[in-house]
């Protein structure tokens, strides 16, 4: 097992380009579930993958649910070992999967959170607010709301990757997928504030140089991102949020203004337009919720319904 887990980290480095993140996470599942094994089987010196029956992978998941854990978490370690043993199938390590008739666990329907346009504003403002400003601050949240970048895009962008006088930004995604959004002249100014604000040793002038730089120079990392976002979304009504938030908030706001979900698509990164058509629902629930606070005979109907019959 242990063997077939570093062949499968190794994969997904090389040939998926998988993330460092993504990476450390895959090998965590699978050690979690070999952990498991060993437990289940502690006369068994070394665990061989293909000795794993669709009852054992039952039988993780029934540890995992007693361990109180939260059923996106269970998910996505099934989604692991399917992976993992799709891998071994293709290297003809095992001949079947006994994930494949493991159903994953029902997960709960719930939207993300989606700032308003006058909490995304406010939220754009709070860096000016503390002594001294922080210019690095204000770009960041500027350039997360204004090209809905994920974090782990927004850390990676080098000087060459900004086309300044096109209003052009060019974004690293997942599995080194690369695409070019607008960003708006908003953000631009406040990244071109940041830049002028920084100390002239701080600066590089290398193309692959990144914009955004932690106290030491160095380049931020998405937890500092994150950390940031959190502390100045503190201060909002809702409290604080995540950088994905922001990228939410992006996608729902060009949709309320009118934007076509295939451009909305393209700017995400999305691969599927049914991962971007999340966004209608987030609209119409925000709609909805405009509609109950304003009109005056507004309110959610309970236990009515219409038929043909009640028609005129």
């Amino acid at each position: 097992m242990d063997d077939a887990i570093r062949a499968f980290m190794t994969f997904l480095e090389l040939e998926r380009h998988a993330s460092h993140e993504t990476v450390r996470s895959y090998a965590s599942d699978l050690r979690q579930f070999q952990t498991f094994m060993k437990a289940e089987h502690p006369g068994v010196p070394a665990l061989d993958p293909t000795t794993v029956q669709t009852e054992s992978i039952r039988a993780y998941l029934y540890w995992l649910d007693r361990k109180r854990e939260k059923s996106t978490s269970m998910a996505r370690k099934l989604a692991s070992l399917r992976s993992f043993y799709r891998y071994l199938q293709r290297e003809s390590r095992v001949g079947l999967n006994p994930v494949e008739a493991v159903r994953t666990p029902k997960q709960p329907k719930h939207l993300p959170r989606v700032l308003t346009k006058d909490d995304a504003a406010a939220l754009m403002e709070f860096p000016s607010d503390q002594a001294g400003g922080s210019h690095r601050d204000r770009a960041l949240l500027e350039t997360l709301y204004s090209t809905g970048a994920r974090v782990s895009e927004l850390v990676g962008i080098n000087l060459d990757d900004l086309r300044a006088s096109e209003g052009l930004l060019h974004l690293r995604g997942k599995g080194r997928k690369e695409r070019i959004v607008p960003i708006g002249v908003v953000a631009l100014k406040a990244i071109h504030n940041y830049r002028a604000s920084l100390m002239p040793s701080a600066i590089s002038h290398q193309p692959s140089a990144p914009i955004f730089l932690n106290h030491r120079g160095g380049r931020l990392t998405t937890r500092s991102v994150a950390r940031i976002v959190a502390h100045y979304s503190s201060r909002l009504a809702g409290g604080s949020v995540s950088p994905h938030t922001l990228r939410h908030s992006f996608a729902t706001h060009l949709l309320d203004e009118g934007a076509d979900l295939r451009s909305i698509q393209e700017m995400l990164g999305h691969v599927s337009l049914s991962t971007t058509q999340k966004y209608t629902h987030l609209a119409t629930d925000q709609l909805l919720a405009v509609y109950d606070k304003a009109h005056p005979r507004a309110g959610r109907p309970t236990g009515l319904r219409v038929t043909k019959d009640d028609k005129p």
